[in-house]
């Protein structure tokens, strides 16, 4: 069964969690999903400590061995059946994998090059919060995808 860990800087307002939280129970029907919010370093002196410090505390949370998966703005394009071909791919490893969202300025460069798979959800920029439900919205669609189920349509 694939183990899914979704690691991300901030914490969720009320409206945007309740739709995280809605996608994050219909994920779990399927895998073992778990979501783990760190604290943004919004008092470090400059953006690149800040982004320093977020790094380490993400770092902290993902499970050993995990492939790691980061949202990033430069990277790979994937539509929502090629996320469900990566899907199936991940849950036939034996590596649990760690999905990873960056906060209001992204994630440091050094996290992003250690990744697995940089995926991008284009080129818009969006805020953290939004990108967080959609990235779970598109592994449940994947999913659907994956089990023929027609949500995905």
């Amino acid at each position: 069964m694939l183990k899914l860990t979704l690691a991300a800087v901030g914490r969720l307002r009320p409206d945007y969690r309740a739709l995280a939280g809605e996608y994050a129970s219909r994920i779990a029907r399927f895998m073992e999903f778990s979501e783990v919010e760190v604290r943004e370093a919004s008092r470090a002196p400059s953006p690149g400590v800040q982004l320093r410090e977020e790094a380490a505390r993400l770092r902290e949370e993902f499970p050993d061995g995990s492939r790691l998966v980061v949202l990033d703005r430069a990277g790979k394009g994937l539509t929502s059946e090629a996320l469900a071909r990566e899907l199936d791919r991940w849950r036939t490893a034996p590596r649990p994998v760690c999905l990873i969202i960056g906060g209001s300025h992204g994630l440091s460069p050094d996290l992003v090059q250690s990744a697995d798979l940089a995926w991008s959800l284009g080129p818009l920029t969006l805020p953290h919060e939004l990108a967080r439900v959609v990235v779970l919205e598109q592994v449940y669609r994947a999913w659907t995808i994956l089990r023929g189920e027609p949500y995905h349509k």
